[in-house]
């Protein structure tokens, strides 16, 4: 199995990443108010360019493949979209901000862009998520805001693939499905296992983290019949609303915070735990059948992948915290401060970065607080006897 590309882009934490189309270049925030894109030169990352008009933290970006458009949302309220055009004097390309008027109250926390990317999706702390179109008359975004009946920061969101529903997590302990349909940009969707008539503002769905946490992330199958989340109470949820079934996997690490379908039968979420944890199964069960990371022979410094039951035991760090509970200071791990992961930090986005033949995810992305950019390989994680193993929940 290959090992992982390993790349520490900063000596700060990468609170999110997004590629461009070919994966030439990528867009990453540095916990800042700037977007640094990076150009790839050989096997090295090199900053290229600087995008400066927040000026609070930015919290998301997405890179539109087709449109080759960025937008950034950030902790001052506002969203850009930013668009290569030559510059009068000197006629190179350079990066030009457009206005977003989001009409929100509090931070912007998440941004997706659309599949058809002809809107884009800005949840908020304000309570609302704001679906952004474009006003040609007034060369800018404009936002229609979705907010019943949601009862606190939205922590994320996903469009499902027919460009009409909306996916949500947030700090109420809930995910939801929305109809984010606008009139004169879309064209009336189909109907799916989600509803048929989708007027705005619609609830297609609604669902509680099982044991109150925070819902940090969601995402729909690439089908869009499935919905996945994570939430702070160290859990895992898919939701087949054609079923109706539900089920969560409780895990015993640390809570995800991200997460991305690799293909209809698979997931990869990661987060607090530091390594990206392989989820599979289908509507007869799902449980975690493995991980990207090598933690038995010290993932930081071999980058090998493994597969198999997820445990935490064999880490450093568990060790450490067990050790001084059990019997106090312990000398022998006193100065071991290196996880036997990768990441040596949180893990803040998880996201696709090349596509197999079939259309499922082949590898992977991550970034974390440790300023490390990973590409993993999903295709070789073995998922042999996962009709023994299968540990999710139906609730």
């Amino acid at each position: 199995m290959s090992a992982p590309e390993v790349y520490s882009i900063a000596k700060s934490p990468i609170s999110c990443h997004s590629f461009n189309a070919d994966r030439s270049q990528v867009a990453v925030s540095l916990n800042d108010n700037d977007v640094q894109i990076y150009d790839r030169r050989g096997k090295e990352w090199q900053v290229t360019e600087t995008l400066s008009e927040h000026d609070k933290t930015i919290t998301s970006i997405d890179w539109a493949p087709n449109s080759n458009r960025i937008v950034t949302a950030s902790q001052d309220r506002n969203a850009y979209v930013w668009q290569q055009s030559p510059d009068p004097q000197t006629g190179k390309m350079v990066w030009k901000p457009t206005l977003v008027l989001l009409r929100i109250n509090r931070a912007a926390t998440f941004v997706r862009w659309s599949p058809n990317e002809d809107k884009f999706a800005v949840a908020s702390g304000a309570r609302a998520i704001a679906v952004c179109s474009f006003d040609s008359e007034n060369n800018w975004w404009v936002a229609r805001l979705l907010k019943k009946p949601i009862r606190s920061t939205v922590l994320s969101v996903d469009w499902h693939p027919n460009n009409v529903l909306l996916a949500a997590g947030s700090a109420d302990m809930k995910a939801r499905v929305f109809s984010a349909y606008i009139k004169d940009v879309d064209k009336r969707p189909a109907a799916s296992v989600w509803g048929e008539k989708l007027p705005f503002n619609t609830i297609c769905g609604e669902y509680s983290s099982p044991a109150g946490g925070w819902v940090h992330a969601v995402g729909f199958s690439p089908s869009g019949d499935v919905l996945a989340f994570a939430g702070h109470d160290s859990s895992i949820t898919v939701v087949y609303p054609s079923g109706p079934a539900v089920y969560c996997i409780r895990i015993n690490t640390l809570p995800y915070v991200t997460l991305t379908w690799t293909a209809e039968d698979m997931i990869v979420a990661a987060g607090h735990d530091c390594q990206p944890i392989v989820f599979s199964g289908s509507e007869g069960g799902w449980a975690a059948v493995g991980s990207l990371d090598d933690t038995t022979t010290g993932g930081a410094k071999a980058g090998t992948a493994r597969s198999g039951p997820v445990g935490r035991l064999n880490s450093a760090a568990f060790n450490t915290f067990r050790n001084a509970d059990s019997r106090g200071h312990n000398a022998d791990t006193a100065g071991d401060t290196e996880l036997l992961t990768v990441h040596q930090n949180t893990i803040t986005s998880v996201r696709p970065y090349e596509y197999s033949s079939d259309g499922s995810v082949a590898r992977v992305s991550t970034s974390g607080v440790d300023g490390k950019l990973v590409v993993w390989n999903v295709s070789a994680v073995s998922t042999g006897g996962l009709a023994g193993r299968l540990g999710g929940m139906r609730i």
